[in-house]
C-alpha cells in the first residue's frame, strides 16, 4: 500500500469512519502473441504428424460440390458452391446442406462461393436469399463510394454466415480501365492506387467478420482472353506487373488476405506456363511479395488449362509450381494422380505438408479448428 493510501486509512480511522479494504485483484497476464503462436505451431506440427498421407492429400483440394458425399470421403479441405447449389433453395435448406458438409467432413471445411457482385454471384441471384443480387464494385463506389462498399461488403459477410460459408471468392484485384478488357466489368474499374484501396478495405472487412477472402487473378488478368473457353496468352512486359498489377495484390497481402488464386494465363514475360503451373509466378509471390496466405489455383477443367494437359498432370505440375490448394471439378481423377506421384516419389511428403500447415493454419484462425 502507497503512503497516501496508508495516510488516508489512518484519516479516516480517526474521523470514525468505517473501513473496508478491499484485496487487491491478481491480474493474470494475458498470453503473449510469441506463446500464443508457439502453442498453434506445436497443435499444428501434431495434427499433421498423426494424419495418413491420404488426409494429408485430401486436404489439399478445394472441390466443386457434385452432390454427393464422395468428395468428404476424400476427405477434401474446401467445397465451394455454385449458382445450382443455391438455385431455388431456402435459407434453411442452405443452412441444411452446409450443416451437412461439416458434420460429415472429419476436418471441418472451407465452404465458399464466388459472390463477387455484380456479374459474378452465386447466392444472391436467388430472392429466396436475398431480395436483389450485389452490386458490382463499380456501381457501389459510383453510387456511395466506399462507405457503401463497405456496408454492402459487411452484408455479405452477415449473409454467408447465416448461411453456413466461411469464405468468399473476392474481391477481384485485376486492374482494369478499359470497358473493352474481359475482365473489366468484375474488376473496381480504376487505376491500381485506387483498386488497391478497395481490395484492402474488402479484405478488412471480411476479416473483421469472419470471412475468409480470396484475391484473383495473380499476377493480374490484364486484356487476356476468358481461360473458361480458350488458353490465354499475356505479352505484357515484366515493368507493367510490378508498377500496376501487384499493387492491388500487395495491398491485400498486408491485410493478411487468406488466399490470392493464380490464374491460367501464360504470362510470357514469366513463363511460357499457365501462372497457375509456373514455378515462377508461385516464386513471385512467395519470394518477392512476401505472401505465406494459401494459394490456389483458378479451377484446373478450364480449357486453358485442359487444352494443354490432362488432368492427373495438371494436377501434379499445380502442386510442384507451389500452389497450397488445387481448385477442382474432376477431383477424384487427380487425388489419385496425386497419390500416385507421392508413391513414386515424384512428390515429397514434405510439399505436401507445408501446404498442409498453412491450411490448418487459416482453418484456426476462422475457427473451423479448436487447438483449446
Amino acid at each position: 500500500m502507497s503512503a497516501l493510501a496508508i495516510y488516508l486509512v489512518l484519516d479516516m480511522k480517526n474521523s470514525g469512519e468505517v473501513v473496508t479494504l478491499s484485496p487487491t485483484p491478481i491480474v493474470t497476464p494475458s498470453p503473449t502473441p510469441e506463446v500464443v503462436k508457439d502453442k498453434k505451431d506445436e497443435f499444428i506440427k501434431k495434427m499433421i504428424d498423426n494424419m495418413s498421407i491420404d488426409e494429408k492429400i485430401g486436404q489439399l483440394f478445394y472441390v466443386r460440390y457434385d452432390g454427393t458425399d464422395d468428395a468428404l470421403d476424400l476427405g477434401v479441405g474446401g467445397i465451394i458452391l455454385f449458382g445450382r447449389d443455391f438455385r431455388d433453395k431456402t435459407k434453411e435448406e442452405v443452412i441444411a446442406l452446409t450443416s451437412h458438409l461439416q458434420e460429415a467432413s472429419k476436418i471441418k471445411l472451407f465452404i465458399g462461393t464466388d459472390e463477387e457482385g455484380g456479374i459474378v454471384n452465386r447466392i444472391s441471384i436467388n430472392p429466396n436469399l436475398r431480395p436483389e443480387p450485389f452490386a458490382s464494385a463499380q456501381d457501389l463506389y459510383r453510387e456511395g463510394g466506399m462507405e457503401l462498399v463497405i456496408s454492402d461488403v459487411t452484408e455479405k459477410a452477415e449473409l454467408l454466415k447465416e448461411l453456413g460459408l466461411n469464405m468468399d471468392f473476392a474481391p477481384v484485384a485485376d486492374v482494369s480501365e478499359d470497358p473493352n478488357d474481359y475482365i473489366y466489368e468484375r474488376t473496381f474499374g480504376k487505376d491500381a492506387d485506387s483498386t488497391a484501396d478497395y481490395v484492402r478495405t474488402v479484405v478488412s472487412v471480411f476479416k473483421d467478420n469472419g470471412i475468409a477472402s480470396c484475391l484473383k487473378h495473380f499476377p493480374g488478368y490484364g486484356n487476356n482472353v476468358d481461360t473458361h473457353e480458350e488458353i490465354g496468352y499475356d505479352d505484357r512486359d515484366v515493368t507493367g506487373f510490378y508498377e500496376n498489377d501487384f499493387i492491388p495484390f500487395e495491398a491485400g497481402i498486408q491485410e493478411d488476405v487468406d488466399f490470392i488464386l493464380v490464374s491460367h494465363n501464360i504470362v510470357q514475360a514469366f513463363d511460357d506456363m499457365p501462372a497457375s503451373l509456373s514455378k515462377r509466378v508461385h516464386e513471385l509471390l512467395r519470394d518477392e511479395l512476401s505472401y505465406d496466405g494459401i494459394i490456389i489455383t483458378d479451377d484446373l477443367v478450364m480449357k486453358g488449362i485442359t487444352d494443354l494437359y490432362g488432368a492427373g498432370q495438371a494436377a501434379i505440375l499445380a502442386l510442384e509450381a507451389g500452389n497450397d490448394m488445387l481448385l477442382s471439378t474432376d477431383y477424384k481423377t487427380q487425388i489419385s494422380a496425386i497419390k500416385e506421384a507421392y508413391q513414386k516419389g515424384e512428390i515429397d511428403e514434405e510439399v505436401i505438408e507445408s501446404s498442409l500447415y498453412r491450411i490448418i493454419e487459416r482453418k484456426i484462425d476462422l475457427g473451423l479448428i479448436s487447438i483449446d
